[in-house]
């Protein structure tokens, strides 16, 4: 939980500061606390990062690793925000903060429940559209592997993979990828 949060549901900084000393809880980075028991998945990073940065969005590689759509182990949590928005300043776990535009942000967004926590993430489809709107920075492979896992999946379809193309403006770069996968069967 968020300190906020914390002093929001009537718990006192001296109780805080008390169960910090006693381990029952711990302090995860500025701000963040979770308790010292707590069973800890492995998106718990996500959960960490969304409750950093709300209005932000898991994407692009670790959102393919979310979804089970690459085999890639991402060294840092991949997070969306704003064109406009403030860059969060984050201590724990690493992040990589990648700018989108308003309509790039807002679609393709679910809600997935993390350890108890609401994180967005982009659904499989734009995720895979995304990697290929920022293959320089995830690379190529990643991008295709993607694609090539989240068709042969049926995880989304092609349709839904060349809509969320055609919002962005990234078509005519995937178009021929997208062709060759479903030409070859997935």
């Amino acid at each position: 939980m968020r300190g906020m949060e914390l002093r929001n549901a009537g718990i006192h900084p001296e109780t805080l500061t008390r169960m910090l000393r006693d381990r029952t809880l711990i302090r995860v980075t500025r701000g963040l606390y979770q308790l010292a028991d707590a069973e800890v998945t492995a998106p718990h990073d996500l959960a960490q990062v969304a409750k950093l940065v709300p209005k932000g969005v898991i994407c692009l590689v670790s959102a393919l690793q979310f979804h089970e759509l690459t085999l890639q182990m991402p060294g840092r949590v991949w997070l969306a925000i704003g064109s406009r928005a403030r860059k969060p300043r984050i201590e724990h776990p690493p992040t990589r903060v990648v700018r989108f535009g308003p309509r790039a942000h807002s679609v393709g967004v679910q809600a997935h429940t993390v350890d108890g926590v609401s994180v967005p993430v982009f659904d499989p489809a734009k995720t895979v559209v995304d990697c290929f709107r920022f293959r320089q920075q995830v690379g190529l492979d990643v991008a295709l592997e993607g694609l090539h896992n989240v068709v042969r999946s049926g995880k989304a379809k092609p349709a839904r993979i060349v809509d969320y193309a055609r919002q962005v403006r990234i078509w005519s770069v995937l178009r021929p990828y997208l062709e060759t996968v479903v030409a070859d069967g997935a």
